[in-house]
């Protein structure tokens, strides 16, 4: 039987702040450190050894694996990180507190934002600082790779492939995999999991610091799914 572990990051600042943060590079709070070191208690007590490691290219999740696997005393764990677990990018959004952009756009606009499958916020425009063609991390992305945002379907669409060429074929070799990610691009993969429709997707809401278990057979299939 092989296990996949999903883990969103810890809080984060901006969770704290409720504002949009997307590909904002944004650490953990003191609270977001606490609830990896949980974590990796809750992991360690169920008796699960994850023996190989996903996460993004942002520190709240790099820092929440790197907690959690200190817990786990695996830090000598290999480690893929991948810009394709990136939590959703949130365009112009990112950085805007949620309650004041509510009252601007009004709350009907932003839940279509927030909510909806495949209506991405607005965008940002190339000559923004937050644009992420800006930063080295993202220097060997293609033009067409960086989003100026993203709705959740578009998330999905960019999680696949890692889902498929890099994760799957790790999962082959190891029987417990541990991945670190955000609430969106977490929602993909259990998405791809557990086959879940857009409406089914859209319904599931991933907390911060908690361990999501999927117990699968040898072609994948979930026979089990649970946190800890």
């Amino acid at each position: 039987m092989k296990h996949v572990i999903l883990l969103r990051h810890g809080q984060s600042k901006w969770n704290l702040e409720n504002r949009f943060t997307g590909w904002t590079d944004v650490d953990l709070t003191e609270k977001g450190r606490e609830e990896a070191k949980e974590a990796g208690g809750k992991i360690l007590k169920a008796g699960l050894k994850p023996e190989y490691f996903f996460t993004s290219f942002l520190k709240r999740a790099i820092h929440t694996l790197e907690i959690t696997a200190d817990i786990l005393d695996r830090s000598w764990i290999p480690v893929i990180k991948d810009w394709h677990l990136n939590e959703r990018h949130y365009g112009a959004l990112q950085g805007l507190n949620k309650a004041e952009t509510a009252r601007e756009y009004g709350e009907e606009q932003v839940h279509i934002w927030r909510r909806s499958y495949d209506v991405a916020p607005p965008a940002l425009t190339l000559d923004d600082q937050r644009y992420p063609g800006n930063e080295e991390r993202y220097s060997c992305l293609a033009y067409d790779e960086l989003p100026l945002a993203e709705s959740l379907k578009d998330t999905i669409a960019r999680v696949r492939p890692c889902w498929a060429e890099i994760i799957e074929p790790h999962i082959h070799t190891y029987d417990s995999v541990l991945i670190v990610a955000h609430g969106n691009s977490l929602r993909a993969l259990a998405m791809m999991l557990l086959h879940l429709t857009p409406d089914e997707i859209m319904k599931v809401e991933i907390p911060t610091g908690a361990p999501w278990v999927f117990e699968l057979d040898d072609r994948f299939s979930v026979l089990k799914e649970y946190y800890l």
